[in-house]
């Protein structure tokens, strides 16, 4: 297959496109660098490189020559992280909803065969239900929540109204080598790796009994393909490995000291993915347990080497628009 996929510089995209690379696709990696890395692509234990063009998805007619002939899309370009997404809610607005619609375009327009969405689990906000199902109310907490989500209704409606074949993905707490280093403040495991190598303790929020479902790279990789595979369409599926970890018990299996920083608002105490629709519909399920996951990261610890070391203060300061938002009654 020729295989498109946005975003394919950064961290879950990287790794799609090596699985995809090795499994004899031919592929395409459209990024524009903002947070993914051409380092990561020369990283790829992959029979050959990736075809790679520097752009900006919104723009629909840089898209329609490369989409020409295109059989799978894989639409994982985004702004992420929560605290940008406050203090600048119009570029994520711009990235995540206005590029998503230009990608299903340039797709619709292309013919292709099955467009594959990264959605995301903070759409359901704070569940009511755990382990928490597809149909679990949508109560996004923030922008980037909203505007991913408000991407995936595209996605479906474009499926519904245009016929074209599409699946939304619902990753949960994605993990693995390669994970972001920019200066945002963002995923525990980045932040807890960049202080290990500094022999910082770690910043453990509130009192790390609250738990996330981890769900290593190579697992939410092989769900993309599987969706790509399928005969699916319109359907919305959650990625997550379905057995939630606390972080006391990463802080266990990393090794190291330790300090407490105070519990933040909007946040779940507990991620855990419902995965009975995608093992039923595709036959996945993760395979990799922490245990491995954690051990893995730890042999590629030095990606993390000029990663920013934050501190109980930093963090403060680079949260205190969460805070100001998020903390009202």
């Amino acid at each position: 297959m020729k295989a498109i996929v946005t975003g394919g510089a950064g961290f879950i995209g990287s790794h799609l496109v090596e699985l995809l690379l090795n499994q004899g696709h031919e592929v395409i990696v459209l990024d524009n660098l903002s947070t993914g890395r051409r380092q990561n692509l020369e990283l790829l234990d992959a029979p050959q490189p990736p075809g790679f063009h520097e752009l900006d998805i919104v723009d629909l007619n840089a898209l329609r020559p490369i989409f020409a002939g295109a059989d799978w899309v894989f639409h994982l370009a985004a702004l992420a992280d929560i605290v940008p997404s406050i203090q600048r809610p119009l570029d994520y607005h711009r990235a995540n909803v206005d590029g998503t619609v230009s990608v299903l375009e340039a797709a619709r327009q292309a013919g292709v065969k099955r467009l594959v969405y990264a959605a995301s689990s903070s759409c359901y906000g704070i569940p009511d239900v755990y382990p928490t199902p597809e149909t679990a109310p949508i109560r996004p907490q923030y922008p980037y929540a909203l505007t991913k989500n408000i991407g995936e209704q595209y996605v479906l409606h474009w499926a519904a109204t245009y016929g074209l074949p599409a699946v939304a993905v619902r990753f949960f707490n994605v993990y693995g080598p390669r994970s972001r280093t920019s200066g945002t403040y963002g995923a525990v495991f980045g932040v807890f790796l960049a202080q290990k190598l500094a022999k910082q303790p770690f910043t453990v929020v509130g009192d790390g009994e609250q738990t996330r479902d981890f769900t290593f790279v190579s697992d939410v990789a092989r769900a993309c393909l599987a969706a790509a595979e399928s005969d699916l369409s319109g359907e919305i599926l959650n990625v997550g490995s379905g057995r939630p970890v606390s972080v006391n018990r990463l802080v266990e299996l990393l090794g190291g000291e330790h300090i407490h920083i105070p519990k933040r608002p909007g946040e779940p105490d507990c991620t855990h993915a419902d995965v009975g629709k995608i093992r039923k519909l595709l036959g996945w399920e993760a395979r990799v347990p922490i245990e491995d996951g954690v051990e893995i990261m730890l042999k590629n610890i030095d990606y993390w080497r000029q990663a920013p070391v934050w501190t109980p203060e930093s963090i403060g300061e680079a949260t205190k628009d969460w805070f100001a938002c998020l903390g009202k009654d």
